[in-house]
């Protein structure tokens, strides 16, 4: 019998990374659309009362809502299986977790909602499999897509900025590429949280429209082969000559991974750090917010400069909610660690994510984020 029903989509960005996670580590699950009658009058009410993907059901009831969430879930029951031991690559995993996850959504939008000769046709298939049957399923996927083409701009992907955001990506797409030529996953052979967080825009959104798909798979052959590998229980590593579940030894990062991490810093760290000062100013008018209200998706747009473009993108406290985590790891580390940890962000240019936070914390109840204090 199934253990785990996951509402999702194959279209869904986040659904991808709790997807990739049970399937590299075999748990056993189903995948349906949350257009169901019990979707909608037994979870939704359990996940908070918001009808989001992906949230999953086990066959005990229990309901767990947001890719994240459900990660930590299998991996406190599993024994951290998927979580690097040694804290270069520790951090690094969590760090590509909130890469994956926050900082690559303005590429992820642009080329989904951008192209529309080449994406029109697919996604509308897939808006539509996403609503209930019945007359009117077609109007409302035709809505639905129309919100989030809307909300495209808001991710700071405009005409003015179509040029820095597709040069950026083509960057990113060959240093992503060089590095999976030198290994099947981010840290060696065996994938990281990292990895899952990473292939949450590279399978949703990049790896199946049509339109970045076309050029993932003429341009980085590569990568597109680790979007492949993350949807595989096997290792799927046969051009790899050495094929060990493992990660690299003596917390080694390579080069190449370095030079990937550089090119993400070119507008991650102007971004985050322009949405902290953003959420921070939202915070300090909000007197009267009390600690358990739930965590809004975006306060405002943020505005930053990257080479020279001038780019505005919604402040989404979530970026920091998960940046805290990889902050919380640097700081238990033991001095020296935290040392060789500094010296390998410095190096990347990242060290504002050790630094950039938000001035209220964010916790989980009732399977929505909210603030803390």
């Amino acid at each position: 019998m199934t253990e785990i029903t996951m509402y999702g989509s194959p279209l869904s960005l986040y659904t991808g990374r709790a997807r990739s996670y049970l399937i590299k580590a075999r748990l056993p699950y189903r995948e349906i659309t949350p257009t169901t009658p019990h979707y909608v009058q037994n979870v939704v009410p359990k996940a908070g009362g918001r009808q989001g993907v992906p949230t999953i059901e086990t066959t005990a009831g229990d309901v767990i809502r947001d890719g994240a969430a459900i990660v930590d879930h299998f991996e406190a029951l599993g024994g951290e299986t998927f979580s690097p031991a040694t804290p270069k690559q520790r951090i690094i995993s969590r760090l590509f977790d909130v890469i994956g996850a926050e900082g690559l959504l303005r590429p992820a939008m642009h080329y989904r909602w951008n192209f529309p000769e080449q994406n029109l046709d697919f996604l509308r298939f897939h808006f539509q499999t996403m609503m209930p049957p019945g007359d009117e399923r077609e109007q409302k996927a035709d809505a639905a897509a129309d919100r989030m083409r809307a909300a495209c701009a808001a991710f700071g992907a405009v005409p003015e900025t179509f040029e820095l955001v597709e040069a950026l990506y083509l960057e990113l797409l060959d240093k992503l590429n060089d590095h999976f030529a030198q290994v099947p996953y981010l840290l060696g052979g065996r994938p990281c949280i990292g990895d899952f967080g990473l292939i949450a825009p590279f399978y949703g959104h990049l790896g199946r429209d049509p339109k970045p798909l076309s050029i993932m798979q003429a341009r980085a052959v590569r990568l597109f082969r680790w979007v492949e590998r993350m949807n595989r229980p096997e290792p799927d590593a046969g051009e790899f000559e050495i094929q060990q579940d493992r990660y690299l030894e003596d917390d080694i990062i390579p080069d190449s991974l370095i030079a990937l991490l550089k090119q993400i810093a070119v507008d991650f760290v102007p971004e985050t750090q322009a949405a902290a000062a953003c959420i921070n100013d939202w915070l300090a008018e909000q007197s009267d917010l009390p600690p358990g209200s739930e965590v809004v998706r975006g306060v405002g747009l943020a505005s930053f400069e990257v080479r020279g473009v001038q780019v505005s993108a919604l402040a989404q406290p979530y970026r920091f909610y998960l940046l805290k985590r990889v902050q919380d790891e640097f700081a238990a580390l033991d001095e020296a660690d935290r040392q060789t940890v500094a010296e390998l962000l410095s190096a990347c240019d990242l060290t504002p994510v050790l630094e950039t936070r938000i001035s209220r914390n964010i916790g989980r109840e009732n399977n929505l984020e909210v603030w803390l204090d």
